[in-house]
């Protein structure tokens, strides 16, 4: 199985006994004062999902929720239980999908990799694409059995702050801001502080797609994520989620040391030490 797979793709393979189908949405929810807040995508699952799909969900059980940090990881092991809740074992394979630019999924893809497994894949175009194709939905709730889901951990793909201060004079690591433009030049900020970690470059997370919500064809990608693909290169957003697609872009790209830093500028805006830069015109 790819890392990417079609709506035609998914519906042959639904029935497959190992295939474990996940809805990843998180809806954002716009505020008077221009902001929005996250809330879970599970009311919207229930009113209509892909047949099969079950919910996982960022805002409970795949996050820290002790966490002051929005969808704070986990530890692998509290991850790997909520995933074995769900249905996923060790043996299985898995899809997943959201309402909105794939981001959430990619999220869950990234950290399924973290915790040591590859055998998961992205629905490309996700929900929106099955329905446009006139594809069924389902109202009824799923759940599968528990299943063992072992922890191997690959502490690398998740950068902490540390490492991203630290990498600001360092030459041989990339870092990429994945805001939209505005937002990266300080222009306009939903965190703490506007602006830029200093040193970033900036590929926003959805010029990766094309207006179908689809990824752009590799040829496309590698000319928007260019650069050598065996630095250190470390993704960041506003929490951890756009990033995740540029870094699931990445790696299909065949880049090979790629880290999401997740806590991201909810954690570093906040922290007046922490440097930061808004570009003047």
């Amino acid at each position: 199985m790819d890392t990417l797979v079609t709506t035609e793709w998914l519906s042959q393979h639904l029935d497959d006994p190992n295939l474990v189908l996940l809805d990843c949405t998180v809806n954002q929810v716009p505020e008077d004062d221009g902001g929005f807040h996250n809330v879970s995508g599970r009311a919207e699952y229930d009113k209509g999902h892909i047949p099969s799909a079950g919910f996982a969900d960022l805002k409970a059980e795949l996050c820290d929720t002790n966490s002051p940090i929005e969808f704070a990881v986990p530890t692998p092991e509290q991850f790997c239980a909520a995933m074995g809740a769900l249905g996923v074992g060790d043996d299985s394979r898995i899809v997943l999908y959201d309402t909105s630019y794939s981001a959430w999924a990619a999220r869950v893809w990234w950290m399924l990799r973290w915790a040591g497994f590859d055998r998961a894949a992205l629905l490309d175009g996700g929900l929106k694409a099955w329905i446009v194709e006139g594809k069924p939905l389902s109202t009824e709730p799923v759940s599968r059995p528990a299943k063992q889901f072992t922890p191997a951990p690959r502490p690398k793909l998740i950068a902490d702050r540390d490492e991203v201060l630290a990498s600001i004079d360092d030459s041989s690591v990339s870092l990429i801001d994945t805001l939209p433009g505005p937002y990266y030049r300080g222009e306009a900020t939903l965190y703490a502080r506007p602006g830029h970690i200093p040193g970033a470059s900036n590929t926003c997370g959805l010029d990766l797609l094309d207006e179908s919500g689809r990824f752009r064809p590799d040829d496309e990608l590698a000319t928007l994520l260019d650069g050598d693909r065996n630095t250190r290169t470390i993704t960041y957003c506003g929490g951890g989620i756009m990033a995740s697609t540029n870094a699931f872009a990445m790696t299909r790209l065949g880049f090979t040391n790629v880290a999401v830093y997740t806590a991201s500028l909810q954690e570093w805006a906040a922290d007046p030490t922490l440097p930061m830069v808004v570009e003047t015109a």
